[in-house]
C-alpha cells in the first residue's frame, strides 16, 4: 500500500520536527511547500492525501484540481483562506485549530486594552520628550467603573471575559449565537449590537470573518460609540473598516485603539492608521508563545490523521 502522503502548503515554523513525529508514525510522509498562489497548491497537491495550510489560496480551482484529497487542516483558527463551500461540493472537509492559542490571543488583546486603558504608550512618549506630569493629558475612567465589552462569546471571548472578572468591570457581550443563560452564567449580560458600541468602554472584537462581519465596525457604528472608548481587534482584520477607525482617532471619535490584525497583511506602510493618534499596533502576534506552535502542529497533525484514517473530525467547518 503506498505511503499517505501530507502537503503542508506554506509555513513560517523554525521546525517540523513534531509535526514530522506524530505524522510518520501514522505512516504518512509530510511534504513541505511554499505556495503563494493556487496553481502553487495545485502543482504542489494534486496527487496529496490531506493538506495542511497556513496562508495559501486554497480556493474553488484548488479543490477541483485535488485527487485524493480527504482532508484540508487550516494551521488556525479563521479559514478566510478556504473556499468551504467548492472543498465541500467535492466531498473533502475543511477543518481548523480553534483551541491552540486561546489563553494567547485573549491575553494580547486584554494586554492591548490595558495598556491603552492606563494610557501607558503616551505617557511614555510623553516622558521620554521630557514632561513629567503627574496625571495624564486625556480622561482615564477607572478600569473597575469600566464596561468590557466582546463583539462574540466564543472561546476567545469566554477567557478574555474570565481574565477581566478580576478587574470588577461590568461585563457585556453580544453574539446572536449564544443564549443569554450561558451568558449570565459567567457573569455576561447579553445585549444587542446597538448597545454594545453605545456602552463599551472596551469593546474586544472577537468573531469570525463572514460576509455579515465583514466591516462591523465601521464609520457610522464608530459614532455611536464613547468618546473615551477603547476598541481592540485580535480577530480577523476586515472586521473593522480600519480607514474609518484612522479618520475615527484623528477625529476624537473614539479615545484609542489596539490592533493586531488587518484588512491587508503586511499594513501598507502608507496606511492612515501609522499616522492616527493613539493607535497601538502590533504585527498579528496575538496566537504566539513558545508553546502555541507546538500546540497548533500537535493539533493540526492529529487532525489531519483522523481525517486521513476516516475517523469523526473534532472541528469540521464545512457540515
Amino acid at each position: 500500500m503506498p505511503k499517505l502522503r501530507v502537503l503542508l502548503t506554506d509555513h513560517g515554523y523554525p521546525t517540523l520536527q513534531l509535526l514530522e513525529s506524530i505524522l510518520t508514525p501514522a505512516g504518512a510522509e509530510l511534504i513541505a511547500a511554499q505556495c503563494k498562489t493556487p496553481e502553487d497548491v495545485i502543482a504542489a497537491g494534486r496527487d496529496m492525501d490531506a493538506l495542511l495550510v497556513t496562508w495559501a489560496p486554497i480556493t474553488a480551482a484548488v479543490s477541483t484540481a485535488l485527487t485524493r484529497c480527504k482532508v484540508i487542516v487550516r494551521c488556525g483558527i479563521g479559514v478566510d483562506n478556504v473556499d468551504l463551500a467548492a472543498a465541500k461540493a467535492r466531498g473533502i472537509p475543511v477543518c481548523n485549530v480553534p483551541d491552540y492559542g486561546v489563553r494567547e490571543v485573549a491575553e494580547h488583546a486584554l494586554a492591548l486594552a490595558l495598556a491603552l486603558v492606563r494610557q501607558l504608550p503616551q505617557i511614555d512618549h510623553r516622558l521620554r520628550g521630557g514632561t513629567w506630569k503627574l496625571t495624564p493629558d486625556r480622561p482615564m475612567p477607572a478600569l473597575h467603573a469600566s464596561t468590557f465589552a466582546t463583539a462574540g462569546f466564543g472561546r476567545i471571548a469566554r477567557t478574555a471575559h474570565e481574565m477581566m472578572r478580576a478587574f470588577g468591570c461590568q461585563r457585556i457581550a453580544f453574539d446572536p449565537y449564544v443564549d443569554a443563560a450561558a451568558m449570565a452564567a459567567a457573569g455576561v449580560e447579553k445585549v444587542e449590537l446597538d448597545a454594545l458600541f453605545a456602552r463599551a468602554d472596551i469593546l474586544s472584537l472577537h468573531l469570525p470573518l463572514t460576509p455579515e462581519t465583514k466591516h462591523l465596525v465601521n464609520a457610522a457604528r464608530l459614532a455611536r460609540m464613547k468618546k473615551t472608548a477603547i476598541l481592540v481587534n485580535t480577530a480577523r482584520g476586515p472586521l473593522v473598516d480600519t480607514v474609518a477607525l484612522a479618520a475615527a482617532l484623528k477625529a476624537g471619535t473614539i479615545a484609542s485603539a489596539g490592533v493586531d490584525v488587518y484588512e491587508k497583511e503586511p499594513i501598507e506602510k502608507d496606511h492612515p492608521l501609522f499616522g492616527a493618534p493613539n493607535a497601538l499596533l502590533t504585527s498579528h502576534v496575538a496566537w504566539y508563545s513558545e508553546s502555541s506552535i507546538p500546540r497548533l502542529q500537535q493539533l493540526a497533525a492529529e487532525e489531519a490523521i483522523r481525517g486521513l484514517r476516516g475517523e469523526p473530525l473534532k472541528n469540521q467547518v464545512n457540515r
